[in-house]
């Protein structure tokens, strides 16, 4: 079978399994106070335009997402979200179990306007028996979506104004942040990313990586004691410099952006050729997430050498599915579907 289901099939980039193999024997303390970790930082911290950024690594996207909302909401807050949101779709309640509810925005295409989340706010400013509600303390988006879609700069300047407008924080997923930033479509710099936001992360696990998420915090109170709440949440790696290699290495000569470019064109020359058979897409996306609709047949015929993803019932016998491609999608699997597809 070849593999489309996820972003995350594969390995590491060869530059990061070399690294690691490198620096093996070296002695460094833990827990992320290593050289490695401190060299990532600063390459972070140069790129995004922040010199005051507190960044940590994490190995995980839910780990990231439960430990950043953990540490920023007071107990009686909750978090503005799409209801597509991975926090609300796809991390088995660890929000709620921190005893946080998720507000979640019902959404066509797994995006949440400035409007929505200040209609929100309104209803809760006006209500007057609020104090027996959950307070909106945070808004969550992710860049790019669930969807594969992507937030204009001025809808993201829009979300951000509401933000300060309201005291919230703004907390930007970027699981497959690198995809996002390399698409055709987006007209977002990562400096943007950083400069509209109070937190966001820079995601490896989908990105080339084996395992981790650098978690970028601007906002000083959130900064305060965060190691704690890492530590809490079980987030806090012994062998700390496994995370920085893999962070320091591929953002070295660029490598972050270009194996996340590549990817996005694989994707590209896929949507392409489903398009030039006549199928339609759930979600427009231009990112390495494709949601083609397919009649069962068609689903049938793929499924037999594709491992894909489903997504959800469409009309009829007609389903939408998801193709993802990754870092390290190769041409030949590429050019092998689009024969296949143009066969059906």
């Amino acid at each position: 079978m070849i593999h489309f289901e996820c972003d995350y099939t594969e390995g590491a980039c060869p530059q990061i399994l070399d690294a690691l193999i490198e620096t093996n024997m070296q002695q460094t303390t833990g827990y992320g106070n290593d050289p490695f970790c401190q060299s990532a930082r600063n390459k972070i911290r140069n790129l995004c335009g922040t010199p005051d950024a507190d960044v940590h690594f994490l190995t995980g996207g839910t780990q990231a997402n439960l430990t950043v909302i953990s540490a920023a909401l007071r107990p009686y807050q909750g978090v503005i979200a799409p209801d597509t949101g991975h926090i609300n779709a796809h991390e088995t309640g660890s929000i709620e179990s921190s005893g946080h509810k998720i507000l979640a925005i019902p959404t066509d295409d797994g995006r949440i306007s400035a409007a929505r989340i200040r209609d929100v706010c309104i209803t809760h400013q006006k209500d007057p028996d609020r104090e027996h509600t959950v307070q909106p303390g945070m808004v969550y988006i992710s860049f790019p979506t669930e969807t594969g879609l992507l937030y204009s700069k001025a809808s993201l300047e829009a979300i951000s104004e509401v933000c300060r407008e309201y005291n919230m924080l703004l907390f930007i997923d970027g699981a497959r942040l690198g995809y996002g930033l390399s698409s055709p479509k987006n007209d977002c710099t990562l400096q943007d990313i950083a400069r509209l936001s109070d937190v966001f992360y820079i995601g490896g696990t989908k990105v080339g990586a084996l395992f981790g998420e650098a978690v970028v915090i601007k906002h000083e109170t959130l900064k305060k004691d965060f190691r704690y709440m890492i530590k809490q949440k079980g987030g806090m790696l012994a062998k700390g410099r496994l995370l920085g290699i893999q962070f320091d290495t591929l953002l070295t000569d660029n490598l972050y952006f270009t194996v996340a470019e590549k990817a996005v064109q694989q994707a590209l020359r896929i949507r392409e050729a489903f398009l030039q058979k006549g199928f339609l897409f759930l979600y427009d996306s231009y990112t390495n997430q494709l949601f083609p609709v397919l009649p069962a047949a068609a689903r049938e015929i793929l499924g037999k050498k594709y491992c894909f993803s489903y997504w959800k019932q469409v009309e009829g016998e007609h389903v939408a599915v998801r193709f993802c491609t990754s870092w390290a999608t190769t041409d030949e699997a590429v050019q092998e579907l689009i024969q296949d597809i143009q066969a059906l």
